[in-house]
């Protein structure tokens, strides 16, 4: 961390009265951004998913629950596999305390992966999070929303992913999604969210983004993955950095 002025009090009211204009025009710009989000295109889905829940199977208009709008976090587990992903780990964190609000403000929050709900299910209750968390291992969904990749796929480098056609290494990559069901009960995928896009769903960014040191994410890979552990797991320990990070 590199030296800062240290310097009056008036000095330091002044330095930071000037900054706050720059904050404000974040803040019109974050509104604005927010604005033309509300505004863009949405797609019919045509396909009725099916998914494995604590409540039994359930079919992609029953995840509304009642609501009119339906976000979809995407962790990245597939079946069979042992890894459990400190970065989903970690903005899943931040979810059950936004749900409490957002169920009351006509949106239904789900996470979903393609591993089964029986591998789904320890997880959850290890980590102690008690937001709906269901499996789409039966249907096509993960697929469809780029979020998950086929071997095929993987090998010939037709993988699509934030809008982009790139290689990837990842059979599962995280992200959001959000949809509308109107009153006929129809379906529309209204927004995605990929890659760093899921920065903004976690509050303990924001606090650190305040701090001197920031988020302090110095080496070796410049992302969280330098320092987020699962939070019953902080001990120091190196890895492969995952596509979801770049």
């Amino acid at each position: 961390m590199h030296r800062i002025a240290v310097v009056s009090r008036e000095d330091w009211f002044e330095a930071h009265r000037r900054h706050l204009e720059r904050e404000k025009e974040l803040t019109r710009f974050r509104d604005c951004i927010a604005a033309e989000r509300r505004q863009l295109p949405w797609l019919k889905l045509r396909k009725d998913y099916v998914f494995e829940s604590e409540q039994g199977t359930k079919r992609l208009a029953e995840l509304f629950a009642g609501k009119s709008q339906l976000i979809v976090y995407h962790f990245m587990m597939t079946p069979g596999s042992d890894h459990r992903c400190e970065g989903c780990s970690f903005l899943a964190d931040h979810i059950d305390g936004a749900n409490r609000h957002l169920k009351h403000h006509d949106v239904s929050l789900v996470v979903i992966s393609r591993a089964p709900l029986a591998e789904l299910l320890p997880y959850k209750q290890r980590m102690g999070w008690k937001f709906d968390w269901v499996s789409s291992y039966a249907s096509d969904f993960n697929f469809d929303m780029q979020v998950s990749f086929t071997d095929r796929q993987i090998a010939a480098g037709d993988t699509v992913y934030n809008f982009e056609k790139r290689p990837l290494r990842s059979k599962d990559l995280p992200g959001t999604s959000v949809f509308y069901r109107d009153e006929n009960g129809d379906v529309f995928l209204t927004f995605m969210s990929r890659a760093r896009g899921g920065d903004a769903l976690i509050g303990a960014y924001h606090y650190l983004d305040m701090t001197p040191k920031g988020r302090n994410e110095t080496g070796p890979y410049h992302g969280l993955m330098d320092w987020v552990r699962l939070h019953d797991e902080y001990q120091d320990r190196t890895k492969d950095r995952p596509d979801c990070c770049e």
